[in-house]
Parts: structure tokens; C-alpha cells; sequence
């Protein structure tokens, strides 16, 4: 009995032991291995990054009007007239680079967003580059652009912006590096006085290399002459001195552009159109509401950007009717084009005013499109 007994036990006992682990059954057993596999999964795909960029639709501000509580485009010391409709900006998210490297998780999911655009992280970020450099380079490029919106969209409106040139760099071992320094403001080179950047190049296109030019320059305020023999150009025509120069304006009035927290120099063309704007009478736009993008140079001249397919996206959702595109960026924007979104091509500032008057007039339909 006593044996019986403890076999029936041990029996009972092994059956719960077959039948049970620890307490859980064999299937939920399964499922928390399930469970922990596929947070680790999970977890790895969120740790492992992608050598790629991400590109997503940013959001579109009107360059007309207020960005967290102030306006995109102030002026102060100048008559300004009333605008109306939209000049928006657009934007791009970015994901990738030092700064927000893409994981694995990230990488995939894009794949399932129309919108998303993958491409190798270095067409956006060189290697071996810091998240603050790039911080700091788009920082660089937004000032720059908004400088030039600045001077382009007074002129445009025939107001005066006196302008000198100073020394930028140097090139070791040039001709240039023996006499001048940087922060030297060129006032003249034989004779010419250099009172617009293009004017130096011009200049030294008919200048003969090996020939000896006089060059009065300004020295931390003090006058100087320098003689110096000009070397080859090697990329085209005349000749080089070696140095790097950047302008220097005398806004005869304040313009603030209040971008936020933006970096890149690809809104300039809008900036110059809102400042434009405000400068003369009427409105620009006749109440329409337009976006567009693309970086200004002091020529006028719209270059290309990144991101075009996003942009037009981030402006059909902001609610335009009409984009302003760089003609550089028109291959990579055909067939991507949002439905009910009029492109307008632009190559210079001249031809993004002419067209959003067209457009303002009723007159826009046959503007060339992308």
C-alpha cells in the first residue's frame, strides 16, 4: 500500500512536470520566447544604422506671413504696401548623416511611403563630416541666402545697395597671397573700380597672364597700393590673382527674415519675392496662393536644390496652387508632379516675378512647366 501509494504520487507529480514549466503552460512558454525574439529583433533594427538619407516632405511657410508669432519678413526704415495670398517656402525632412543616422527599422519602413525618397547618405552628407559642421554649414548657407534675397529684391525694386569687396582667402602660393591679406577691401584693379563681386572676374578675363596690375586697396582703414603680376587661369580665359572674394553690403534700410529653426540656402527665392513684394506697391501674387523653391545668387540667377519631389508635395498639402521650380530640378520633378499643382520652370529671379504676375493677371497658362 505504502509503495502504491508513493508510485500514484510520483505518477501525479510527473504528470503535472509533463504538463507544465514552471508554472506556465507549453504554449505560453512559446509565446513569451516569441515576444522576447521579436523585441530583440526589434531592438537590433532600431540600433544598426543605414549608410543612406531619407527624404520626406517637410512643411510650407508663407513668406507673407508669421512664424511663431513674428513675421517671415520684416522691414524697418523703408514704405512698405500690403501683401495678400501666398509665397511659401518649402521644406524637407532629412533623416540620415552624423546628425540623425537611419536605422534599419527606419530604412524599411520608407520603403512602404510613396513620399519617401532613399538615396546614399553622401550625396547629402560628405564623410567623415560632424553633425555640429553640418549644423553649422546650413546655418552659413540660410544667412547667405537671405543676404542675397536681401540686396537682389532692393535692387530689383531700384533701390541702391552700395557694395565692396574684401579678401575672403588666399591661395597658397599665389600671386596675391605675397601682397594682400584677408579682410583687405579691393577698391579698385587698374583703374576699375570693383563696386559689384563680378566686376574683379571681369576684370582679370581680359588681363593677359604674367601681366603686372595696380590694386588699391583699403588695409584696416588705411589706403595702400599693391602691384601684382597675374598668373594662368587655368579654367578659362585672362588670368588670376589667387584670392577669394566676398561681397560687402550697406543695406540702406533693416530687412529681417525670420526663418526658424531652417537651414540650407534653397528658400532664397522666395525670401526675394516676399521682400519684393513688400516693397511695391500692389500684390504680387492677386491673392493666389504660390510655393516654390531655389537658391538666389546676386545675379538673379535660381540654381537647383535637393528634395523637389518632397517640396511639391509639402506645398500641394500646405494648399498651393502653383510651384516655383528651379529648371535644373525639372527632369527629377516631371512624373512626380502633385495632381492639381501648376509647376512653373524658373532660371532667374526676373522670370519668377514675370510669372507670378502672369498667373496674379489670369494670364499664366502658357508659362513652361516641368
Amino acid at each position: 500500500m505504502t509503495t502504491s501509494d508513493d508510485t500514484g504520487d510520483a505518477r501525479r507529480e510527473g504528470g503535472a512536470g509533463t504538463s507544465r514549466l514552471g508554472g506556465l503552460r507549453p504554449r505560453t512558454v512559446v509565446w513569451l520566447v516569441v515576444a522576447v525574439v521579436l523585441v530583440l529583433v526589434v531592438a537590433a533594427l532600431n540600433l544598426i544604422h543605414v549608410p543612406v538619407a531619407i527624404l520626406r516632405p517637410g512643411p510650407a511657410q508663407n513668406t507673407l506671413g508669421d512664424l511663431d508669432g513674428r513675421p517671415v519678413i520684416s522691414i524697418s526704415g523703408h514704405p512698405t504696401y500690403p501683401t495678400s495670398g501666398s509665397l511659401d517656402f518649402t521644406t524637407v525632412s532629412l533623416a540620415g548623416g552624423p546628425q540623425y543616422p537611419v536605422t534599419v527599422w527606419e530604412w524599411a519602413t520608407a520603403h512602404l511611403n510613396s513620399n519617401a525618397q532613399i538615396v546614399p547618405a553622401d550625396e547629402y552628407f560628405p564623410k567623415n563630416v560632424t553633425s555640429r559642421q553640418v549644423q553649422q554649414q546650413d546655418s552659413t548657407d540660410m544667412a547667405d541666402s537671405q543676404q542675397t534675397a536681401q540686396v537682389l529684391a532692393l535692387r530689383t525694386a531700384g533701390i541702391q545697395v552700395p557694395e565692396t569687396v574684401s579678401v575672403g582667402l588666399l591661395s597658397p602660393g599665389s600671386p596675391a597671397a605675397k601682397y594682400l591679406k584677408v579682410s583687405d577691401v579691393v577698391r579698385s584693379i587698374d583703374g576699375t573700380p570693383l563696386t559689384r563681386l563680378a566686376t574683379a572676374r571681369a576684370v582679370l578675363d581680359k588681363v593677359p597672364a604674367g601681366t603686372t596690375v595696380t590694386l588699391q586697396i583699403t588695409r584696416a582703414g588705411k589706403p595702400l597700393t599693391v602691384r601684382i603680376k597675374t598668373a594662368k587661369n587655368p579654367q578659362g580665359k585672362g588670368s588670376l590673382l589667387g584670392f577669394y572674394p566676398v561681397p560687402n553690403y550697406t543695406l540702406p534700410f533693416k530687412v529681417d527674415v525670420n526663418a526658424g529653426d531652417v537651414g540650407g540656402p534653397s528658400a532664397g527665392n522666395m525670401f526675394t519675392l516676399a521682400i519684393y513684394d513688400k516693397l511695391t506697391p500692389g500684390s504680387l501674387t492677386g491673392g493666389k496662393k504660390f510655393a516654390g523653391t531655389g537658391t538666389i545668387a546676386e545675379d538673379g540667377s535660381v540654381g537647383p536644390i535637393g528634395g523637389i519631389r518632397q517640396k511639391m508635395v509639402g506645398a500641394h498639402d500646405s494648399g498651393a496652387k502653383y510651384f516655383l521650380a528651379p529648371a535644373a530640378d525639372c527632369s527629377e520633378a516631371h512624373g512626380h508632379i502633385p495632381s492639381g499643382l501648376t509647376v512653373i520652370k524658373i532660371a532667374s529671379f526676373a522670370q519668377a516675378v514675370s510669372a507670378v504676375k502672369m498667373v496674379a493677371a489670369g494670364q499664366g497658362s502658357g508659362l513652361p512647366s516641368c
